[in-house]
């Protein structure tokens, strides 16, 4: 990510700090709360709406590497394993959207999430099947954030 692209997410999330951003193909929220509490609710939001979580990875030491200062910075991939692999073989040009992916990153007081809208992809198929499906996505992760960040930790 460059510093233009990090200056202007930035701005955006000051201009929306207390809702949530629904662009074309972005979901950004904020959230006031500690980085690992927002971690757990979202494993948990994700267990829930029956999504298996594939892998976490940690970007912390890349960014820094590359010039950046975070204090907080993964990403979770989750899916459903057999969905994912059904449409893996369908629609072989989904394969870099899959396992779904969910940004978690700190910025001073506050946790940031952000999520590519599977529903923006619609426009690049014809067949009814597929968009049914990248809409699912797209509610559910709207879902999912927004639960995540209305809902006080327990």
């Amino acid at each position: 990510m460059n510093k233009i692209r990090l200056i202007i997410i930035s701005i955006v999330f000051s201009l929306f700090s207390h809702s949530i951003l629904y662009a074309e193909g972005l979901f950004l929220v904020r959230k006031h709360a500690k980085p690992e509490d927002v971690m757990l609710k979202l494993q948990s939001k994700l267990t829930e709406y029956g999504y298996k979580i594939a892998h976490i990875q940690k970007c912390d030491g890349g960014l820094e590497g590359m010039g950046y200062k975070t204090d907080y910075y993964k990403v979770v991939f989750f899916g459903k394993p057999k969905e994912v692999r059904k449409l893996s073989k369908k629609y072989p040009q989904l394969i870099p959207y899959l396992p779904l992916k969910i940004a978690i990153f700190s910025e001073k007081e506050d946790t940031l999430l952000t999520a590519v809208n599977p529903g923006a992809l619609t426009m690049f198929f014809q067949d009814e099947e597929i968009k049914v499906q990248l809409l699912r996505w797209k509610n559910d992760i709207k879902a999912i954030l927004a639960e995540v960040r209305h809902k006080n930790q327990s």
